[in-house]
This record gives C-alpha cells, sequence and structure tokens, in this order.
C-alpha cells in the first residue's frame, strides 16, 4: 500500500505495508539516520521523532498511524545555524557516546514547544522516557534550561 508522508517539510511517497514502524521508513527508505533504533519496544527514547509538534517513539508507531507532518533530528535547526536546543546541547557538552542524544533532543525540543520556560520537575517529567547510559542527565538538565532562556531573548 502506498503511504503520503510529510517529514521535515518534505512530501514523500512510500510503498510499504501499513505495520512497517515509522523508524524503519526513515532509516532505511528516507535515508534519515540521525533517529536510532535502541530498544525496539519505545522504552528508551532512543528512536523519539516529534508527529506533529508531539514527541513520539518512532520504533513503535506504525506507518498507517501517522497523522501529521514528521520532524527528525534533521529537520531542526538549518546546517549554517543549530537550533537553540543544538547550541545548548553543544555549550554544555551532553553528548558523551552520542547514540541517545537525537532522541533526547528531540524529547527535549516538543518540551520546550509546549513549556517555554520549564522548571526541573518539567523536565525530569518530560525526559523520563528518554534513557542515557552514560548518565548525562545533569548536563541536560542544564541544556535544556539555557535552551529555554536562549529561546526567550529571541
Amino acid at each position: 500500500m502506498s503511504y503520503k508522508i510529510e517529514v521535515n517539510g518534505q512530501s514523500h511517497d512510500v510503498d510499504l505495508p501499513g505495520d512497517v514502524p515509522l523508524l524503519w521508513v526513515l532509516r532505511d527508505e528516507l535515508n534519515l539516520t540521525g533517529t536510532k533504533y535502541g530498544c525496539g519496544v519505545a522504552a528508551c527514547g532512543a528512536c523519539t521523532v516529534q508527529v506533529d509538534g508531539i514527541a513520539q517513539r518512532s520504533c513503535q508507531l506504525p506507518l498507517e498511524a501517522v497523522d501529521g507532518p514528521v520532524t527528525t533530528i534533521e529537520g531542526i535547526g538549518t546546517p549554517d545555524a543549530m537550533a537553540a536546543i543544538q547550541q545548548a546541547w553543544v555549550a554544555h557538552d551532553v553528548a558523551q557516546c552520542g547514540y541517545c542524544q537525537s532522541g533526547q533532543i528531540m524529547q527535549a525540543a516538543a518540551l520546550l514547544a509546549e513549556t517555554p520556560d520549564p522548571t526541573d520537575e518539567d523536565i525530569d517529567t518530560a525526559m523520563q522516557g528518554n534513557l542515557c547510559r552514560c548518565g548525562t542527565y545533569p548536563r541536560i538538565r542544564a541544556a535544556i534550561h539555557d535552551a529555554a532562556d536562549k529561546m526567550k531573548e529571541a
């Protein structure tokens, strides 16, 4: 069956079964490999993307259930100007091994879109499903606060 999906502002016709997870559509069909496979059961957050602005786990989201534009890590910021959240990630040296970071950033960006001035509790609640094996949680929280401040100034 053929599906039309919008990813990072571009329309794509995808001829795959409806039960194929969005993660594999992004990685294997569209060559957008920034979204990572972690656990495959939506428990780690490495595969987080935004669908219509809402953070979702793409490993468990079937293609047929995608309802709205998809934004991946490749779709935020530009090659010449990183988004505030990406700038904060670099400034706070958040990434250690880096594997979970695209999912972390996508979750954080969704949080900031909904809650522009988050508290530590807001951040902890929103980010609790995104696991980091390296334990960079304090730097993640600091980067989110920094990005929120930068976004208020802009």
